[in-house]
C-alpha cells in the first residue's frame, strides 16, 4: 500500500457538521431578516463584519473567502440603496474592516487546514505504526482457532501496556498474552520489545522456559526504561504452546492471571506454576533472567473446550459498588451447557460483558485472547529448521 493509499485509509472521519458550522450562515440570515424587518430605515451591515472569522473557523481559505466577498458586497449594496451613503466615513469604515478581517480569516483558516493537514499525516503514521505492533489476530493458525480483544486505556490510542500475539512455530502454536507495568511511551516501547522478541524467539527456542528468558532479556536490551535504571521495570505475562496433535495446552506463568477454560461444564481455572514476572529479575539488580528452571505445566484440552487468557483490566474492572469483575462466574454463568463454543464469541461476551459491569470509564488497558483446537483439521506440515535453545 502506498504511503498516499496509507493516509487516505487510515484517515479520521470528518467531523460532522455542528453548529459551528452553520453559524455564519446563521449570521448572515439573521442580518437579512433583521434588514427586511426595520425597511432598511438604519443599517444593520456591520453584523456581518463577524462573519468572515466564524467562517475561518469551519471552513477553508476559498470559502471564507467567498464568505466575505459576499458579506462585503452585501454591505455595499444596502448603502448604495440610501442616497448619499455609499461613500460615507462610517460606512467606508465597515468596508474597510471587513476586507482586512475577511483578508486575516483567509489567513487563519490556511493555517487551520495546514495543521489539520499535518495531524491526519501523523495521526495515519502512528495509527500504521500502532497496528503493525499490535497485529490483528488470525482466525486460524494450523488447528487453532483464535479471536482477540484489545483496548488500549488511553484515549486515542490503540496500543497501550497490554500485549498479546500468536504464531505458527515449528514446534506449534504458540501465544503470548502479557501486561507491561506502566502506560505512556515507555509502556508502548516496552510492548514492541517483548513482541519483537516473540516473534522471532517463538521459532528458535524449542523449550518454553527458554523462550520466556528470551523475553525477558530483551526488556533489558531494548526497554528504554531499562537503561534509566528502572528498578520497578517488569511484565507479567503468560506464554502458550499447542502442540502439533491439538490435544493439551503448554503454559509457562511469569506472574500473570492464570488461564482459563470454558467447556459445557462450566469455566475452570488452570493450575500454573507463577514465576516472577518478566524483567523482575533484572530490576532486583541479578543482571540476568532469574532461574525459573523448566517450570511449563501441561494440561489436556478437550476438543468442545475453549481456552481463555486476559489482563487485569478485565478482572479488575469495577461495579458501583467496587466489586470486581468475576470473570470464571460470569463465563461459568453464560457458556455452561454449551458443546459449540467459538472463540469470537467468547471475546465478543467478556467485551460487552466487562463494559457492562464496569460503572465508570477506566483508563486501564484490557485485553482477552480467546483460543480453541479444531481436531478435524488436516494435519500441519513442518514450517522448516529451528534452532533448539537450552531446555532449562
Amino acid at each position: 500500500m502506498s504511503g498516499r493509499n496509507l493516509r487516505t485509509a487510515l484517515r479520521p472521519p470528518s467531523p460532522r457538521r455542528g453548529w459551528a458550522w452553520w453559524l455564519p450562515l446563521i449570521v448572515v440570515a439573521v442580518d437579512v431578516l433583521v434588514e427586511v424587518l426595520i425597511g432598511g430605515r438604519e443599517p444593520v451591515s456591520f453584523m456581518l463584519v463577524a462573519v468572515p472569522p466564524l467562517a475561518a473557523a469551519t471552513r477553508g481559505p476559498r470559502g471564507t473567502a467567498l464568505f466575505a466577498v459576499v458579506c462585503l458586497g452585501l454591505q455595499m449594496w444596502r448603502a448604495a440603496r440610501r442616497p448619499g451613503h455609499f461613500s460615507e466615513q462610517h460606512h467606508v469604515a465597515i468596508y474597510a474592516a471587513t476586507f482586512l478581517i475577511g483578508v486575516a480569516g483567509v489567513g487563519l483558516s490556511w493555517q487551520r487546514e495546514r495543521t489539520r493537514q499535518h495531524l491526519i499525516q501523523a495521526h495515519s503514521v502512528a495509527e500504521a505504526m500502532q497496528r503493525t505492533l499490535l497485529r490483528p489476530v488470525p482466525r486460524r493458525l494450523g488447528p487453532v482457532r483464535a479471536a482477540g480483544f484489545y483496548q488500549a486505556g488511553e484515549g486515542g490510542t490503540l496500543v497501550g501496556g497490554d500485549l498479546y500475539d500468536v504464531c505458527d512455530t515449528p514446534f506449534g502454536v504458540r501465544a503470548i498474552i502479557g501486561d507491561v507495568r506502566g502506560k505512556g511511551l515507555d509502556a508502548v516501547q516496552t510492548v514492541a520489545a517483548v513482541l519483537g522478541s516473540f516473534r522471532v524467539s517463538a521459532h528458535e527456542w524449542q523449550s518454553l522456559s527458554s523462550l520466556a528468558d528470551r523475553l525477558e532479556l530483551s526488556i533489558a536490551r531494548n526497554s528504554p526504561a531499562a537503561d534509566e535504571g528502572d528498578p520497578e521495570l517488569f511484565a507479567t505475562a503468560l506464554v502458550l504452546e499447542f502442540p502439533p496433535d491439538g490435544r493439551e495446552v503448554r503454559i509457562v506463568d511469569r506472574g500473570h492471571p492464570s488461564p482459563l477454560v470454558i467447556g459445557p461444564q462450566g469455566a475452570r481455572r488452570l493450575i500454573t506454576a507463577p514465576g516472577l514476572p518478566l524483567g523482575l529479575g533484572l530490576g532486583l539488580g541479578l543482571g540476568k533472567p532469574a532461574a525459573h528452571g523448566d517450570d511449563t505445566t501441561v494440561h489436556p484440552l478437550g476438543p468442545a473446550e475453549v481456552l481463555v487468557v486476559y489482563t487485569d483490566g478485565v478482572s479488575e474492572a469495577r461495579d458501583a459498588d467496587g466489586v470486581f469483575y468475576p470473570v470464571l462466574e460470569r463465563l461459568t454463568e453464560r457458556f455452561r451447557g454449551e458443546h459449540a463454543l467459538r472463540p469470537e464469541t467468547v471475546v465478543s461476551f467478556v467485551r460487552t460483558d466487562a463494559e457492562r459491569w464496569s460503572a465508570r470509564s477506566d483508563d486501564d488497558d484490557r485485553a482477552v485472547l480467546a483460543l480453541s483446537v479444531d481436531r478435524t483439521a488436516p494435519p500441519r506440515k513442518g514450517t522448516g529448521s529451528a534452532r533448539r535453545g537450552p531446555q532449562g
